[in-house]
C-alpha cells in the first residue's frame, strides 16, 4: 500500500525525513472464509454463495492468531470471501482485539443493516473497508447483483453514523476508469476516511479479467487526477487518506510529481520513498486463505508456502528453502528487464511479481503494468516492453484463469 496523502502532507509541512522503519512482523490479511453473497468480476479468491469444505476451525483460527501475535505480526486485515457471513466473526474479532492486533475488516458492505453495523462498533474494528466499482449500475454490473451499490453505501453511511473509521476501495479497470471522478466526489460527499486506489492484478478473476486492465495513458490520468485531489484536500487542511495499492510505480510518479510542482521537496521525497522501498509481498504483507495454506500475500493463491494446519505459520514464514520467498525477501530483488535496470528499483521494489508470472511464468521478468516511461525510469534501449492489450473478450476466456 502507498500512502499518496501521507507523503504530500510531508511535502506541504517541510516535515524532516524519519528513519526506515522495518517491522518485526508482515501485515496479515486472513481470508476467514471464502463464501459471499456477491460474484465480483475482478476477486483474486474467485468466491461464490456456497459453503467451502476445509477452512479453518474458529478454535484452529485461535491457534493461527496465537503464534501470529507471538511472531510479532502488528496488523490483522479480516477478509473473505465477505467476513460477516462467518459465523464466529464477531468473537474472533474481539479475540483478535483482546490480543493487541490493529484489526480491520474488508466487506463488500451489502450485509450492514443496522444490527450489524452495531456489532461491528462494538468490536471497534481501528478501519472498516467497502470496495466500491463505480457509480450505480456500474457497480451492481461489476459485483453481479443489482442493487447491491445502494445497499453497500447503506451499509458504509451506518458505519460512520457509529464512529467507525470506514474507507472506500476501488479497482480501476478499463470499464469503470471513467468514473474515477464520480469515486472522488461520493468520496467527499459521504464523509469517507480512507479511499483506496487498486490497479488490476492478475490473479483469481483478476487474471481471467487482464484483459481490461486500464493501460498505460489511463493509469497516468488517473495517478494525475488522484494526486491532484490528494493535494488539494492536504492544502486545504483535509484529514482524507488517499492510498493506492498493486502498483508500486505510483511511488516514483509521486516523486516525479514533486520534483516538478515542489522541487526543494524532491531529495526529501526521495529518501523517504527510498525508506519505504516498495513492494512488501512476501517480506512485510502476508496472506493467510480460507483453508489455512500461506501465501506470499493475496495475489498468489497460486501458489502456497504451507499450510498453518500442519506447520506454525511463523515456521513457515521464516523458511527461506522456498525460491519465490527467499528471492522476495532478498534485497534488492533479482528483477529482470526493465525492472532490472530501473534507476529507481530500490523505491518500488521491483512492482508487483504476480502479473510478471501470469504473462511470462517467470516471477522475476519485468511487471508489464508499470506505466512509466523507458526516460523516466532511466532506461535506455531496453527492447520491447510486455504489453496487455486491452480486450473485452478476456472476462469469459477460460484461457486466462486459473485454479
Amino acid at each position: 500500500m502507498f500512502r499518496l496523502s501521507h507523503y504530500l502532507r510531508d511535502v506541504h509541512h517541510d516535515n524532516p525525513v524519519a528513519p526506515a522503519r522495518k517491522p518485526k512482523g508482515p501485515v496479515v490479511i486472513w481470508n476467514l472464509v471464502r463464501r459471499c453473497n456477491l460474484q465480483c468480476r475482478h476477486c483474486y479468491a474467485v468466491s461464490a454463495d456456497v459453503d467451502f469444505p476445509n477452512e479453518l476451525t474458529t478454535p484452529q483460527i485461535y491457534d493461527v492468531m496465537d503464534d501470529l501475535r507471538d511472531f510479532s505480526v502488528p496488523v490483522l486485515i479480516l477478509s473473505g470471501g465477505e467476513p460477516l457471513i462467518h459465523p464466529d466473526i464477531f468473537d474472533i474479532s474481539h479475540r483478535a482485539r483482546d490480543k493487541g492486533f490493529y484489526v480491520a475488516l474488508s466487506s463488500n458492505g451489502t450485509l450492514i443493516d443496522a444490527p450489524m453495523a452495531d456489532r461491528i462498533s462494538n468490536v471497534g474494528y481501528d478501519y472498516v473497508g467497502i470496495s466500491i466499482d463505480g457509480i450505480g449500475e456500474v457497480h451492481d454490473s461489476f459485483r453481479g447483483m443489482p442493487g447491491s451499490f445502494d445497499e453497500a453505501m447503506a451499509g458504509l453511511r451506518r458505519c460512520k453514523d457509529a464512529g467507525i473509521k470506514v474507507g472506500l476501495r476501488f479497482t480501476i479497470t478499463l470499464d469503470n476508469a471513467h468514473m474515477l471522478p464520480d469515486i472522488l466526489n461520493l468520496v467527499e460527499e459521504e464523509g469517507v476516511d480512507k479511499f483506496y486506489l487498486s490497479h488490476l492484478v492478475y490473479a483469481g478473476r483478476g487474471n481471467k479479467n487482464r484483459g481490461e486492465d486500464a493501460h498505460w495513458d489511463m493509469t497516468r490520468k488517473a495517478m494525475d487526477l488522484l494526486i491532484d485531489h490528494a493535494w488539494k484536500d492536504v492544502t486545504s487542511g483535509g484529514s482524507l487518506d488517499v492510498v493506492t495499492g498493486n502498483n508500486d510505480a505510483d511511488a516514483v510518479y509521486l516523486l516525479n510529481w514533486v520534483r516538478q510542482n515542489q522541487p526543494d521537496q524532491a531529495d526529501k521525497m526521495k529518501t523517504r520513498l527510498e525508506h519505504w522501498g516498495g513492494n512488501a509481498s512476501g517480506l512485510y504483507v502476508a496472506n493467510i486463505d480460507n483453508e489455512g495454506r500461506v501465501h506470499p500475500d493475496t495475489m498468489w493463491w497460486h501458489y502456497t508456502l504451507g499450510n498453518v494446519k500442519e506447520r506454525k505459520f511463523s515456521d513457515i514464514w521464516s523458511d527461506l528453502s522456498d525460491p519465490l520467498l527467499a528471492g522476495l525477501k532478498h534485497q534488492p530483488r533479482a528483477v529482470k528487464g526493465r525492472c532490472g535496470d530501473c534507476q529507481f528499483l530500490n523505491i518500488c521494489g521491483g512492482n508487483t511479481r504476480v502479473r510478471a508470472v501470469q504473462l511470462t511464468g517467470d516471477p522475476w521478468a519485468e511487471d508489464p503494468a508499470c506505466y512509466l516511461s523507458d526516460e523516466e525510469i532511466g532506461v535506455a534501449g531496453s527492447g520491447d516492453r510486455l504489453v496487455v492489450k486491452p480486450f473485452r473478450g478476456a472476462r469469459h476466456d477460460p484461457q486466462h484463469s486459473y485454479g
